[in-house]
């Protein structure tokens, strides 16, 4: 704990100095699994990109300290040893603990154990005025709720301590069908329902093709059971497995997955948004073709290249959650203005913490969004690459969340106007707790999940903004540039 706190002492120091200037910073964390745009100022930034350790496991209070900057695969790599694993583990190894706790991360465990927050016991704190302090149930409750979701606009996280729970060696995995959505809702439900299963989440692969995929925790493979790999190059990607293993089935397919293979089953091409870079290149998309490019399909890498392609600007990247009986109208809204497939379905249990919503007079703060159970959709495609269509596909997505009462998750870009998303969350609230904690000076949430609706953005002295005015619409010059930064530079984010 000496290295610990020395960094944070560290930290805590640079932050009074910003604070007693006033001069607002940005966190740099050295990664980030964010589809947001983000710059940085070298002397405008706090870098936490060395607290990046799992610093003990507790076996007997089944708990774990451990850093912000502490990837999935690390997390689990230290805790499976001990026959331990946190509650939630989101798909992608490289989200870290910090990232799930400041973006309200959530996965297939999640209708059971709840958004990744649950999971932590305590926060460390250094606020915005440079005080190290601790956050729980118990201290200091109103930072603890709103830290989590708010981006780390009231302060930087330094620490948490997580719950963690009994591992098992396999998931065995039923794969379930369905021929249409209403039907995989129901089924989906149903599965949430039995307490036996510990894993469930769904793929829509057309309007009439669902798959149900629920996994219970087991050291025992049943005879007769194949053991699915799928972290290799050679294992197949999950989504194509999973619809390949259904085709032709009558009645439910199962099969044992080892257990740090299900949690990362989605890494190797990002869910399927993978096979998009595939049809971009014009390339063929194949058993082959994928085993050979696999070090490039992998998230961590895919990530890189979004960003630096410009390319998050060209696709549609949000994860939306509604409640159960408005899902079936937001696909069928999607099916007939975006005809975007796959989709992801993802069954949640309890409402998120961070910014609380707006409220009528007569509504308290348990009547908002996120009830007992909820259902996020993933939403992952190409969007117009006209600029202007493009921004107004997105626009028209938040509309129509609202109007189902929907919630976006914030690590995406918004393209609400400021009027328009402070008429979603409770601005009153939110810079009271900001006020409290000294974090005025602070770039708000608002500030940091807004898109760029001007295109200013491309602009300016550098190749990247260079090529994207240049080349914006000619095939594939800024996939091409993407794909070399990557190769060459993983202090992309860091403005040079």
């Amino acid at each position: 704990m000496d290295e610990h706190n020395s960094v944070v002492n560290r930290i805590a120091t640079q932050i009074q100095s910003f604070h007693a200037r006033k001069e607002p910073f940005r966190i740099y964390h050295g990664s980030t699994n964010s589809t947001r745009r983000t710059t940085f100022d070298r002397k405008k930034i706090i870098d936490t990109s060395t607290l990046n350790h799992v610093l003990h496991v507790d076996t007997q209070s089944r708990t774990v300290l451990v850093e912000p900057n502490v990837r999935m695969d690390a997390l689990v790599a230290a805790t499976l040893p001990h026959g331990l694993v946190p509650p939630v583990v989101m798909e992608f190894p490289g989200i870290t603990v910090g990232g799930g706790f400041s973006g309200s991360a959530a996965e297939s465990s999640s209708f059971k154990a709840g958004f990744f927050d649950k999971s932590v016991n305590w926060v460390e704190f250094v606020l915005a005025g440079g005080e190290v302090v601790r956050a729980s149930e118990g201290e200091r409750k109103d930072l603890f709720h709103a830290a989590a979701g708010s981006l780390g606009t009231l302060g930087v996280a330094t620490c948490f301590e997580m719950r963690l729970v009994q591992a098992r060696e396999f998931v065995e995995l039923s794969y379930l069908t369905a021929g249409s959505v209403g039907e995989g809702l129901r089924v989906m439900e149903e599965a949430t329902e039995d307490e036996r299963n510990d894993y469930v989440d769904g793929i829509v692969m057309a309007k009439d093709r669902c798959i149900i995929c629920v996994g219970r925790l087991t050291d025992r493979v049943e005879p007769g059971l194949k053991v699915q790999r799928l972290t290799r190059a050679r294992d197949p990607w999950f989504y194509i497995h999973a619809d390949r293993a259904t085709r032709e089935a009558q009645g439910p397919v199962r099969e044992c997955i080892p257990l740090k293979d299900y949690l990362f089953r989605y890494d190797r091409g990002a869910f399927w948004t993978g096979a998009y870079a595939y049809k971009y290149f014009l390339l063929p998309f194949n058993r082959i073709t994928r085993w050979f490019l696999d070090d490039f399909m992998h998230t961590d890498v895919m990530y890189h290249a979004l960003h630096e392609s410009g390319h998050s600007d060209r696709y549609i990247i949000q994860d939306i959650v509604f409640p159960p009986d408005t899902v079936e109208k937001f696909i069928e809204w999607v099916d007939q203005k975006l005809g975007i497939y796959p989709l992801w379905l993802c069954p949640l249990q309890g409402k998120p913490r961070g910014l609380r919503l707006q409220r009528s007079g007569d509504e308290k703060e348990s009547d908002t969004f996120g009830t007992a159970k909820a259902v996020n959709v993933g939403l992952w495609g190409p969007g117009s690459t006209n600029r202007d269509r493009f921004i107004a596909q997105n626009r028209d997505i938040e509309r129509r969340t609202r109007e189902l009462n929907g919630m976006k998750w914030l690590y995406a870009q918004a393209y609400y106007t400021e009027d328009e998303f402070w008429s979603i969350y409770d601005k009153k609230w939110y810079d009271a707790l900001r006020e409290k904690y000294n974090a005025t000076y602070l770039p708000n949430v608002y500030a940091k999940i807004k898109a760029d609706l001007t295109g200013e953005h491309r602009g300016g002295a550098s190749i990247s903004g260079w090529l994207q005015d240049t080349f914006w619409s000619i095939w594939p010059m800024t996939g091409v540039y993407g794909v070399w930064r990557t190769l060459v530079s993983k202090e992309y984010l860091l403005a040079k």
